[in-house]
């Protein structure tokens, strides 16, 4: 446990010594949400029942999940793979596994880190209020979080080079990120892409965070399963076809 927590320790201060992470994953969100809040905080976002602000805040409460889950994990599992990391400390005493355990709690953390300042900006300087449980809210963000990390482990281990994870991951990550309503509020788009939106995976926990947070519990069992269900399938699918080198 010494080793695990010592090897942890010096994983997260690489992911916040890097100026990538503390943009995207940090600065962006926040900045976003302050200025959604200044132009058309309090004004309803569409025919939604929420607020632009409500809306602005689940939403963003994602951004972290997503540059964590298709861009920290895979860029840093695959590029370990190539350089012969991974290889080397499979011969070594220390556990290759525990070097990815750390990488992706690791990048937990930094979607952790990333909520609770958009928090503290909502609630401290914007007067957000959950009207739903808060308890079940961060159940299910940690739900989204898990399946959207099962995706980028999986993408980490069916792709065998640099390149070809470069690709894979900007197929996903700009997509889910400006399409799923996680930076652009949904409400805005017209009905047909809402629907395509709240399809995609991240939009499937957007929308199912959006309907906790206003206290409607009433459809929320087939986005929980689906979540579910893609943390599971993309998880054994990870360990199936993972490879050290």
């Amino acid at each position: 446990m010494k080793r695990f927590w010592k090897m942890y320790q010096v994983e997260q201060k690489i992911f916040l010594r890097s100026p990538d992470v503390i943009l995207f994953n940090l600065a962006m969100p926040l900045v976003v949400f302050l200025l959604i809040a200044m132009i058309a905080g309090n004004k309803e976002a569409g025919d939604s029942g929420l607020t632009f602000l409500q809306s602005a805040f689940v939403a963003l409460s994602t951004v972290g999940i997503c540059c964590s889950a298709f861009m920290s994990i895979p860029i840093t599992i695959v590029e370990s793979r190539s350089q012969g990391i991974l290889r080397r400390m499979y011969c070594s005493p220390c556990s290759p596994a525990r070097l990815l355990a750390c990488d992706t709690i690791a990048s937990g953390m930094m979607a952790v880190i990333s909520t609770f300042l958009l928090t503290i900006a909502a609630v401290g300087f914007c007067g957000y209020r959950m009207q739903g449980n808060v308890f079940l809210y961060v159940a299910v963000w940690f739900l989204t979080m898990a399946s959207m990390f099962s995706i980028g482990l999986m993408v980490a281990s069916l792709c065998r080079t640099t390149k070809s994870m470069n690709v894979a991951t900007s197929l996903l990550y700009f997509p889910m990120l400006l399409l799923s309503g996680a930076t652009i509020p949904v409400e805005i788009f017209p009905a047909w892409f809402q629907t395509a939106a709240k399809l995609m995976p991240l939009g499937v926990g957007i929308d199912l965070l959006k309907s906790i947070s206003m206290g409607v519990y009433d459809r929320i069992t087939i986005p929980a399963i689906t979540l579910l269900a893609i943390t599971g399938i993309c998880g054994v699918i990870a360990v199936k076809t993972f490879r050290w080198e």
